[in-house]
């Protein structure tokens, strides 16, 4: 099976580090916008494919995006969520990483599915703080999700972090920040059968 890992698109927490990372639920800028319409025509979604989406503004409106009027499935769920690579022990989630709250998800994000049957504590903390170990049992629980999905084609729209941290358990390999994806940077994984 094959993922296609999307990074979103130019958000506005990028514009002036460090301290835009500073930044409270941070969109994407007017060229992170033209970034994701610019993925729609790479990726011709269908209503066959699923579309997998952190629970952050900026990846919503990527993912909103590239799925245009397909008709696909649109899932937002907690382990695609942003994560911290390489981890730093002691270290706390930055301001413009923190997820949305559901009912913000559900009001202007209408035709995504939310992710139920997670811990619900998932929804609160996320994976960006995790433990590796911890997070590698639930990246597997993940995976086992996908698979289990029957999609013709998986979009997982996430951040770089998050998206670095899956290659690297898909495979067996160690990476570091220099394999992050720039700005609507894709990757395909390969995984399971």
């Amino acid at each position: 099976m094959e993922i296609t890992f999307i990074r979103h698109g130019q958000g506005e927490h990028t514009l002036s580090l460090p301290g835009s990372l500073q930044l409270e639920d941070p969109s994407l800028t007017e060229a992170g916008k033209e970034q994701a319409r610019s993925l729609s025509t790479v990726f011709p979604v269908t209503k066959d494919d699923l579309v997998v989406v952190s629970p952050v503004r900026r990846t919503l409106q990527t993912a909103s995006l590239i799925a245009g009027e397909s008709g696909c499935r649109r899932v937002v769920h907690p382990l695609v969520s942003p994560r911290m690579f390489p981890q730093k022990p002691g270290a706390v989630t930055l301001p413009c990483d923190r997820m949305l709250d559901l009912k913000t998800i559900r009001n202007e994000f209408p035709d995504f599915e939310v992710k139920f049957g997670m811990d619900p504590d998932m929804w609160a903390s996320g994976i960006n703080v995790m433990p590796h170990d911890e997070f590698s049992e639930w990246a597997d629980i993940f995976l086992r999700w996908i698979e289990d999905q029957g999609a013709h084609h998986v979009y997982v729209v996430s951040h770089d972090g998050t998206i670095t941290a899956y290659r690297e358990r898909l495979r067996r390999e160690t990476l570091s920040r220099a394999d992050f994806l720039n700005d609507a940077g894709w990757t395909r994984e390969q995984f399971g059968q």
